[in-house]
């Protein structure tokens, strides 16, 4: 029997939370997904997700969210998470200076375990606490940009940014998603005409 039925989305996105523990990862993750906050959160065991719908450009996007521990020992154990993962955010607390020494090793992480595909996104969290910032907005942004990914402040007490964190990392996603589509359509197409991927001449064989 044919399912004539609307598709509940069009794409579905798999995201991760990465950084120290205590940043504010699961944090972000409720504000988003559930508009909530508590300021007694428990430090997340292993992993936890949450799905949130979003439309982008007339599409219907589902985001597979997962929010992973950053005690070293659950590494072994979060490690899995990163294949498969679409988009990363990254997270480091503006008050806490070892977590945005941490972030590079966070990075490396991302490029050991992660697709070479994979968005990522810098955020540095807890925005609000001027009196114990550690770390300046422009520090932020000069490190984002020594990894060449896109950067926010955001603050999950009050929702500042926290939409504009996954809006971003999303319509990157999307983006490199329709160019793959693309250059797939094309490469299809250079076989259908018979033509090589160097763009030598067409070939017979008998």
């Amino acid at each position: 029997m044919v399912n004539n039925a609307t598709p509940e989305y069009n794409l579905l996105f798999k995201l991760l939370l990465i950084g120290n523990s205590g940043v504010g990862k699961s944090c972000l993750l409720m504000r988003y997904a559930e508009n909530t906050f508590t300021e007694n959160f428990f430090n997340t065991i292993g992993v936890d997700f949450k799905i949130k719908t979003t439309t982008l450009d007339s599409k219907i996007i589902k985001l597979q969210i997962w929010d992973t521990a950053g005690q070293e020992r659950f590494r072994t154990l979060t490690s899995s998470y990163y294949r498969g993962a679409h988009g990363i955010l990254i997270v480091y607390d503006v008050t806490d200076q070892d977590s945005f020494e941490c972030v590079k090793n966070w990075v490396s992480e991302v490029d050991r375990l992660a697709n070479d595909t994979v968005c990522r996104i810098l955020i540095g969290n807890k925005c609000d606490r001027e009196a114990d910032r550690k770390i300046t907005f422009e520090q932020g942004a000069d490190l984002a940009k020594q990894y060449e990914m896109p950067f926010l402040e955001a603050l999950a007490k009050t929702s500042f940014h926290v939409e504009e964190v996954f809006n971003v990392i999303t319509k990157a996603i999307d983006e490199k998603f329709a160019k793959n589509q693309q250059t797939q359509t094309s490469f299809s197409n250079k076989l259908k005409k018979g033509s090589t991927l160097e763009g030598g001449p067409k070939t017979t064989s008998c």
